[in-house]
């Protein structure tokens, strides 16, 4: 979950970009993002699997929350809390459908900044060949490796 400054208009604030900053509360997202992390969010920005989003709870529409994206499914995508005990994701309440999806989480700020949105291109480089074979790197650099791999 977090709290939110929503872009009004297609941007935060009326500016120019479509950014905005998230105040993480709650563990459902242990141990990428923890209670109380900042975050830049980019809103409107191209979802793809394994990225960490906002969006609108599909229930209580005034509720923001964070997760991270599984996949697609019909109906919409497939959110899940890293933290796995935690499900209040799609577990709980099904696909949440395109519309409701807001941004991507792009890096986060406090309390020690860290990458979250990797390039694809980056993507590759860090699950093949040499640069697979240094240890946490990948997870360092924003990609998500499932917990079953």
């Amino acid at each position: 979950m977090g709290r939110t400054e929503e872009p009004q208009g297609g941007t935060p604030g009326g500016g120019l970009l479509p950014f905005g900053v998230i105040d993480v509360a709650g563990p459902s997202m242990v141990p990428t993002l923890r209670d109380g992390d900042l975050v830049v969010v980019r809103y409107g920005a191209r979802i793809r699997s394994g990225a960490v989003v906002v969006f609108r709870h599909p229930f209580q529409q005034d509720l923001r929350l964070v997760k991270r994206a599984d996949g697609r499914r019909p109906g919409g995508w497939w959110l899940l809390s890293d933290n796995r005990p935690v499900d209040s994701d799609s577990r709980q309440f099904g696909a949440v459908p395109e519309e409701l999806v807001l941004g991507r989480v792009l890096l986060r700020v406090r309390p020690r900044p860290a990458w979250l949105a990797p390039s694809r291109l980056l993507e590759r480089a860090l699950l093949a060949g040499p640069l697979a074979r240094v240890p946490g790197l990948a997870r360092r650099c924003g990609v998500w490796l499932s917990p079953e791999s």
